[in-house]
């Protein structure tokens, strides 16, 4: 039997779609996904303008634990 393996855009796309509750499977994709947008976003200044919905904005800042 071969196991797919949910990307972290499926897996945040399931969250928002009310698919799959705010776990640490989903923080995890999300920090996953933050990190490789600030990348993009440093690399190529074109994509500065890009950024995460209002919902997944609110979602990171409410859940996301600080890092010191």
């Amino acid at each position: 039997m071969i196991m797919q393996m949910e990307s972290p855009v499926q897996v945040l796309q399931q969250h928002l779609a009310a698919q799959r509750p705010t776990d640490g499977t989903v923080l995890l994709a999300a920090a996953d996904l933050a990190e490789r947008l600030s990348r993009l976003n440093a690399a190529f200044p074109m994509f500065e303008a890009v950024c995460f919905s209002p919902d997944v904005e609110a979602m990171l800042t409410a859940d996301m634990p600080a890092v010191n």
